[in-house]
């Protein structure tokens, strides 16, 4: 494939002072790059699901003063949007590239998709050892599965600010991170055993 992956300038990214000046520095280091992977991730999902989904580019378009402190690319299954749909991520933070199933607090079934996880506790549970859930979007802060407990979802679904991230963490120095054709296939055997739970999302 010849992906070009994220190398330590990408992360750097984020230490850049002032709005105007990280934005385009994200636009011209980081999202060439979303769009690259994101196509890949397209023809990948819309195989494997059956049916057409849609690349977005985080825009960050609401920022006046403060430049954002990660970014990212998402997938769903709305060609408009994403935040009111589950989707999946792939994004940077200066200090990790995070690979998600997201479902954050604009959805309008949240409730209904955190009781349809409950009632699939134990096989959300026997997903990969080394995968991390988020409960916020905007922080860095994540917890190992291995910690995940029925009281964070039924927080999810009882708190509408409450959010359920769900994947991979990779640190800047990992070698697979800035080689794009190991990359890409990381990430699409995160999502290849995230697709039931996005399905059972997408049903509620």
């Amino acid at each position: 494939m010849n992906i070009i992956g994220f190398v330590k300038t990408d992360f750097d990214t984020f230490h850049i002072e002032g709005l105007e000046e990280r934005m385009e520095a994200i636009q011209t280091r980081i999202q060439p790059k979303f769009q690259e992977i994101g196509q890949e991730l397209v023809d990948f999902l819309s195989s494997n699901l059956g049916n057409e989904v849609f690349l977005h580019i985080a825009k960050h378009a609401r920022r006046t003063v403060n430049p954002p402190k990660d970014t990212w690319l998402a997938i769903s299954n709305n060609k408009r949007g994403y935040k009111k749909h589950p989707h999946f991520q792939v994004g940077l933070f200066d200090d990790h590239l995070f690979i998600w199933l997201a479902c954050i607090y604009e959805l309008d079934s949240k409730s209904d998709i955190a009781k349809s996880f409950l009632a699939n506790f134990d096989q959300l549970k026997r997903l990969p050892s080394d995968f991390v859930v988020s409960f916020d979007h905007m922080k860095k802060d994540s917890i190992s599965l291995s910690e995940l407990e029925k009281s964070h979802l039924e927080r999810f679904r009882d708190v509408k600010k409450r959010e359920f991230l769900i994947g991979r963490h990779l640190s800047p120095n990992d070698p697979i991170v800035s080689n794009g054709d190991n990359l890409v296939e990381i990430v699409k055997g995160t999502y290849d055993s995230l697709l039931p739970f996005y399905q059972m999302a997408l049903q509620v």
